[in-house]
């Protein structure tokens, strides 16, 4: 079982900061002490920097949150190099600064930051942990492959005068991408071959994202069962709305739940937070902040619609390794959620509204049962 996050230490004499590129890094060793600093240019080589940066007198390296993702960071750490990542959402640039950037400026910048404790350092997973959010998001793009994908063919058909509006025996609407509806696309032909040939081609596109998601799935499945992950998962799964697949995601973005001092900060990480714009005697809150793991954030939205419709009866344990408190906590959020909901809509709250809200206290109900799971107090 993962352990709880901690911060590296703060214990260094040089900082160093690093202005990481696809091809080069920037470096800036600052010595607090005397206010020297000492820049160099790198080719993408954690060796050439560990061997430069381990010259200096206790050299602890800091860079911004990225692309470029956490590959340095543990090649560093692996070299003896203390490296942390800084939350690049954190670090505010001063006005003077703004218009005046180039890597070794940029670099020198995040030296003084570290040298006076200002950079808030962001969770590095482990190479399997950052290899199961990298198949969260293959899935996560898939569906949204899948999506345009189904798009496309229906405004080709649309703008062909095809619009798919058949019922069934008692009068209700059948739904798309039935068996019904692709009986319904596959009999649609035109005389131009042109046509013809673009009908095709969105057929095979949607059906191919089609079997590629079901493909990843299926992967997804499998690996939400290996040790590390299926205990967490089955717990998450104790919840109304999340179900394997969305519990495997929302273990692999989270990496370690007892990383985040509380239910606030894990749904501030998810953007699901009320954004704020108060001053003096005047407090204004507006929408969510959307700012944080985007794939969580619509994880979870999509899962508290199931609090819309559904009763505050206790889901059944999927596994029965599931600890009984662990089923007991989520029954108690279920019928929360789902009485919550109700009185929103009694308030006459719009159904997106209420959803969001919904969404951001699951959001507290996921990160405390992780903890719990984890071993940590809930």
């Amino acid at each position: 079982m993962p352990q709880a996050w901690k911060g590296l230490t703060m214990n260094h004499t040089t900082s160093i900061g690093l202005d990481v590129h696809a091809r080069s890094i920037a470096a800036a060793a600052l010595d607090p002490l005397t206010g020297e600093v000492v820049t160099k240019t790198f080719a993408y080589s954690p060796g050439e920097v560990a061997s430069w940066a381990l010259g200096f007198d206790s050299p602890k390296a800091v860079y911004e949150s990225g692309v470029t993702g956490f590959h340095l960071c543990r090649e560093l750490n692996a070299l003896g190099l203390e490296c942390a990542v800084g939350a690049s959402s954190k670090m505010q640039r001063p006005p003077a600064d703004v218009k005046r950037k180039n890597d070794l400026s940029d670099a020198q910048f995040l030296a003084r930051l570290l040298a006076t404790h200002n950079v808030t350092e962001v969770f590095v997973p482990d190479a399997e942990t950052e290899a199961a959010r990298d198949l969260v998001r293959a899935h996560a793009d898939a569906r949204a492959d899948l999506t345009r994908a189904r798009q496309r063919l229906n405004l080709f058909l649309m703008r062909h005068g095809h619009v798919f509006c058949e019922k069934g025996p008692t009068g209700a609407p059948v739904g798309s991408w039935t068996k019904a509806h692709w009986a319904w696309i596959r009999q649609i032909s035109f005389p131009d071959e042109a046509d013809e040939g673009a009908l095709a081609f969105y057929i095979a596109q949607v059906r191919h994202m089609e079997g590629q998601k079901r493909e990843l799935e299926k992967f997804i499945r499998a690996h939400a069962r290996e040790p590390r992950w299926r205990g967490r998962v089955d717990d998450l799964r104790c919840l109304k709305g999340i179900e394997e697949i969305t519990a495997f995601a929302l273990v692999a973005e989270a990496g370690v739940f007892s990383g985040f001092d509380s239910a606030r900060a894990f749904s501030t990480w998810a953007g699901l937070v009320p954004s704020e714009h108060s001053s003096g005697p005047r407090r204004r809150t507006g929408g969510i902040t959307k700012t944080g793991n985007s794939n969580v954030r619509r994880l979870l939205v999509e899962a508290s619609w199931y609090y819309a419709r559904a009763t505050a009866a206790r889901k059944p344990a999927p596994s029965p390794d599931v600890p009984l408190r662990i089923e007991n906590h989520a029954a108690k959020a279920v019928k929360r959620l789902v009485a919550r909901r109700r009185e929103m809509s009694a308030r006459g709250k719009r159904p997106s509204v209420a959803n969001c809200a919904t969404a951001r206290e699951l959001a507290c109900w996921c990160w405390a049962i992780g903890r719990m799971a984890e071993g940590a107090d809930a």
